[in-house]
């Protein structure tokens, strides 16, 4: 076997300039006017550039993403997250495993934000512990690293493979009860800002 290198080609310096410099530094999108049938797209651009910032993206709900079901925070809400584990969790997981589906806290408002499957509020019914919200609402996320106060934090993570199922979770609200129940409007217009 020869050991030999391969014959490398020289670059040749004749008439070789350096490449522009070219500046990815991401610019303002305006919030004008968004041709019909692009305003989700627009907004989702946007979210990945606040991102790219440093800042939290805000999504918004409904698409193909996902939906959310408000709740109040606290002890009950709490066993409702540890029951969701339990019937979420893989077979052969670790018993305290966490495996329930992305689940917000937001200590300064007091309530849980759960995210459910695309589609939910369509199908969920006017319940006493909770609120399903939908498009046109937009969502702040914590940053995907926030795991603990202060400000609002992710209390079960955001994994590629799950969200909570919302069958379940009406249930085990109505048995817990948390309470008081978040108000739609109220609601609507402080989501976007919960970071």
């Amino acid at each position: 076997m020869s050991h030999a290198g391969l014959p490398q080609r020289m670059p040749s310096r004749r008439g070789s300039r350096p490449a522009p410099r070219v500046d990815f530094t991401p610019q303002d999108i305006a919030a004008g006017p968004v041709p019909q049938g692009m305003g989700d797209l627009a907004t989702r651009v946007r979210s990945l550039l606040d991102l790219q910032r440093g800042a939290p993206p805000t999504l918004p709900l409904g698409g193909a993403l996902f939906d959310i079901v408000v709740t109040a925070s606290g002890a009950k809400a709490y066993a409702a997250v540890s029951v969701m584990d339990e019937i979420q969790r893989s077979p052969g997981a670790r018993p305290d495993a966490r495996a329930c589906g992305p689940v917000i806290e937001d200590p300064e408002h007091g309530r849980l934000i759960w995210l459910v499957p695309p589609g939910t509020r369509e199908r969920w019914k006017p319940h006493r512990y909770a609120t399903c919200l939908s498009s046109p609402y937009l969502l702040a996320l914590p940053p995907l690293d926030r795991t603990e106060p202060p400000g609002p934090y992710w209390l079960r993570p955001c994994r590629s493979d799950r969200l909570v199922p919302p069958t379940p979770l009406a249930d085990f609200l109505a048995r817990f009860r948390p309470g008081p129940v978040p108000h739609e409007e109220l609601l609507g217009t402080s989501l976007s800002t919960i970071s």
